[in-house]
């Protein structure tokens, strides 16, 4: 008998995959985790029912929230990446020479054991000298820190239960202060076919915060309606003036110098959401 599993991404609309067997199925303290070895994109995390990443296009989402702000960051040596247990965030992050020190504050340590566990291509920079693991609340983290970091990047899941916090302008404004005077956040921020109004909302409240304020997108089957959107908050330094001859060759499967400048050209009907048309 085959098992599938469906992620209800809304009342009425899912994705479904084949499931080889369940790995891991824990109500922890804060979600339900379950750790899926699946037919066609190998081992996934899922989180109340959502899926967070999968061994098959991973990367997409892991190199287009560090890379983007990265390179856009002249001298990024002191990172924070709020969230992303599963490792692959850091593991990015850290391909960089110039970062001296990744501080991660994920709130549910179950993510990061299991991840280690089930997910050893992505978590594998856990062990790097530079990295420090904080398990804790962001949230709380953020509004205790003061122009500590270079870039903070927030790695969170839908913005309900332990995420709620992080999608308010509060947070933002908790952000601004935990970077320096030069300093860039980037938050993944769903899509724009489904949650085109927390897109709005959180380009609206970060505009409030950073003078250059940008949305980027790339594409991860196993999200959402495919297309996934980010948005950056930056206090000096704008994405698109930086110089492709200025982005070293990482090793790398998505991001690309060209792309980094293509991510941030949007479609119509987004530009409209945003009221740029």
């Amino acid at each position: 008998m085959s098992v599938w599993f469906t992620e209800k991404q809304t009342k009425s609309f899912g994705i479904t995959g084949k499931v080889r067997r369940t790995l891991e199925s824990e109500q922890t303290d804060f979600q339900q985790l379950e750790m899926l070895e699946t037919e066609e994109f190998g081992n996934m995390l899922l989180l109340d029912g959502m899926v967070m990443t999968s061994e098959k296009d991973e990367f997409v989402y892991h190199e287009m929230i560090a890379h983007i702000p990265l390179f856009t960051h002249p001298s990024p040596k002191k990172v924070l990446v709020v969230g992303g247990g599963d490792g692959g965030t850091i593991r990015e992050v850290l391909k960089h020479p110039d970062v001296e020190s990744v501080m991660q504050v994920e709130i549910d340590g179950k993510v990061v054991e299991y991840s280690k566990k089930h997910l050893p291509t992505i978590s594998s920079s856990y062990g790097d000298a530079r990295a420090e693991l904080l398990i804790g609340d962001g949230f709380e983290h953020i509004i205790k820190s003061e122009a500590v970091y270079d870039v903070i990047l927030v790695d969170s899941t839908e913005p309900v239960g332990p995420a709620a916090g992080l999608f308010t302008k509060g947070f933002y404004a908790g952000i601004a202060k935990a970077l320096k005077e030069d300093g860039i956040f980037v938050a993944q921020t769903d899509n724009p076919w489904f949650k085109s109004e927390l897109i709005k909302n959180v380009m609206r409240d970060a505009s409030e915060v950073f003078p250059i304020t940008r949305l980027y997108t790339c594409n991860i089957p196993t999200y959402p309606s495919g297309m996934w959107t980010f948005t950056m908050g930056s206090k000096v330094y704008d994405p698109l003036d930086v110089s492709m001859e200025n982005i070293s060759e990482l090793d790398t499967k998505y991001y690309t110098p060209e792309l980094h400048h293509a991510s941030f050209v949007l479609p119509r009907f987004v530009n409209r959401l945003l009221d740029k048309e």
